[in-house]
């Protein structure tokens, strides 16, 4: 049966719990907003009903109470994030997940470019990234993930791993390779942690972002969905292997 006051007391002790990650003084607010903007950070816009859109917040108005970001109106997936009343913005800076909402989405067309009005947010939270503790693969030891792309099935791909941890991995997206989306989840990844260890899983997008301007390589950030028991038992085990290697290699 509906119980309305436990609901009540389940959302604020929600509320209580996000109190620590929780931005609401006006200061605040702004110097985050601006460091998002001034580094121009990628930021996915995800409608209640799942469509996301990829963009920059171009411009920031707190004296009107407006958000403006980057907007293509050609772009489908705008047009879908469009058709909701609001959207959890999500972004990250260094390893810290950045998330506000917004409302009242509009778009604004002018003559040579268009941009995405939305409400200016009341707070803004900040998330740990990753809550285990990620490691950088030793040289002449590099991971890989073998996957297929999502886009184009027929497309084996053989990917470098950049940092991996118990909960994921940032993989390294050549140039020549069509991008992907945010967002998205992809099955039947195997990761080859060594020439004896490697573990089958599902990667679930977060975010991509420019890590070699000049090269157009990307950086996938994936999320693990879900992984099995022996799969974080062979995670940690590389983790750890790793750590002792690295000591013993600035030890010497």
């Amino acid at each position: 049966m509906f119980n309305p006051a436990k609901t009540s007391e389940t959302k604020a002790r929600r509320d209580r719990e996000l109190d620590a990650y929780r931005l609401d003084a006006a200061a605040d607010v702004a110097t985050m907003l601006r460091r998002l903007h001034e580094d121009d950070v990628q930021l996915n816009l995800n409608a209640p009903d799942g469509h996301v859109y990829t963009t920059t917040l171009w411009a920031i108005d707190a004296e009107r109470g407006v958000l403006s970001f980057a907007a293509d109106a050609r772009d489908p997936h705008l047009q879908e994030v469009l058709g909701a009343d609001e959207a959890a913005v999500v972004g990250y800076l260094e390893n810290i997940k950045i998330q506000f909402e917004v409302g009242n989405l509009v778009l604004v067309r002018r003559a040579y470019e268009s941009a995405l009005n939305t409400s200016y947010p009341r707070e803004i939270f900040r998330f740990q990234r990753r809550s285990s503790y990620r490691v950088q693969p030793i040289l002449g030891n590099m991971p890989l993930a073998r996957l297929r792309h999502p886009s184009n099935p027929e497309m084996q791909l053989e990917l470098r791993i950049l940092d991996i941890s118990i909960g994921g991995c940032a993989i390294l997206l050549p140039a020549d390779i069509p991008s992907l989306e945010p967002g998205i989840s992809i099955d039947h990844v195997v990761i080859e942690l060594d020439p004896n260890s490697q573990l089958d899983a599902m990667l679930r997008l977060q975010h991509v972002a420019s890590i070699q301007p000049d090269s157009g390589a990307l950086c996938l950030g994936c999320e693990f969905v879900e992984p099995t028991a022996q799969a974080e038992h062979t995670l940690r085990r590389y983790i750890d292997q790793t750590q002792k290697r690295r000591r013993l290699v600035l030890a010497g």
